[in-house]
């Protein structure tokens, strides 16, 4: 094969799966329109926090809770994933994925306006109808912890 041989994806990961999964699960439809006026008058009554997009934030919502991660983890793991940058509906060459402080002020209007438990009973019963059960995952960052004995006996 020569270099420019165009490559066609034929292997999907886990991860892929997941995400078309979910996209065809969840009623997207019946989630936005229950949280767009709602969302529209929060905006219009000056919460500029919720000027991004209602189905982005909403879709950054969801990866959060299925990989359980917290709000500047959310961040970097859509711009370094390539299906999570799709699912969520962003193009990364001309788009930018809302800050940390963005996702956590939506989650926020979520709590204040008593949308998760809808939110979460909508998505259970949806499941439950499929005959699927969630199973959310975790994920942890590598990262290196100085031990202080080292530094003592240096």
């Amino acid at each position: 094969m020569t270099k420019n041989h165009a490559f066609k994806k034929t292997f999907q990961t886990h991860r892929e799966r997941f995400l078309s999964k979910m996209e065809n699960v969840v009623p997207w439809k019946l989630l936005l329109d229950t949280l767009d006026p709602l969302y529209f008058l929060d905006t219009v009554g000056c919460r500029d926090h919720l000027s991004e997009n209602l189905e982005l934030m909403l879709r950054m919502y969801f990866v959060q809770q299925w990989y359980g991660i917290d709000d500047e983890s959310t961040e970097d793991f859509i711009y370094d994933s390539r299906s999570l940058s799709s699912f969520v509906g962003l193009d990364l060459a001309c788009d930018f994925v809302p800050n940390a402080m963005r996702l956590s002020k939506f989650k926020r209007w979520l709590e204040e306006s008593k949308l998760i438990q809808l939110i979460d009973e909508v998505v259970r019963n949806e499941l439950s109808y499929r005959g699927l059960l969630l199973r959310e995952a975790t994920l942890v960052d590598a990262e290196t912890i100085e031990i202080s004995s080292y530094k003592q006996n240096k």
